[in-house]
């Protein structure tokens, strides 16, 4: 049962890092340059759409998350699930405390300034989910070898 958590942990987490780098390179410089007259509406219609793609995998890799902290898979040391929490936790702050209060000023009090402040303040979000990614394959890795 853990090698499913596992697994499904692995996807999901590398399913939000593609999506964290691309929000991070393509999206948010493209929101930083809406002008201010659109932004509103672009951010509403951001929110919407966005949040069709992310509640899957977040989902799946907060409960699996959480899973593997109570049943930690073979060849992994008990510590590294706690580990991996982190930058999970780290993640999902930054997104209520940084992006979750601009996405709101974007769509009500839209500015000159908010798109770039999104830019600035995700990359918290984008390199805690890749170094998330990485911890999570770490221990898919460290499985099978003990497997093997």
């Amino acid at each position: 049962m853990e090698d499913v958590v596992l697994v499904l942990n692995v996807l999901a987490s590398w399913t939000m890092v593609g999506v964290i780098w691309f929000v991070q390179v393509v999206h948010y410089p493209l929101l930083s340059v809406v002008p201010v007259e659109s932004a509103a509406s672009v951010a509403v219609e951001h929110q919407r759409r966005t949040g069709w793609v992310v509640m899957a995998p977040m989902t799946i890799e907060g409960i699996t998350t959480l899973l593997l902290l109570g049943m930690v898979p073979i060849g992994v040391a008990w510590f590294v699930p706690w580990l991996a929490g982190i930058p999970l936790a780290v993640a999902l702050g930054a997104t209520v405390l940084l992006s979750v209060p601009r996405h709101a000023r974007m769509a009500t009090q839209p500015d000159a300034t908010v798109g770039r402040e999104l830019v600035t303040t995700n990359w918290v979000r984008t390199i805690a989910w890749s170094l998330r990614g990485l911890i999570a394959t770490g221990m898919l890795l460290a499985t099978l070898i003990e497997r093997s």
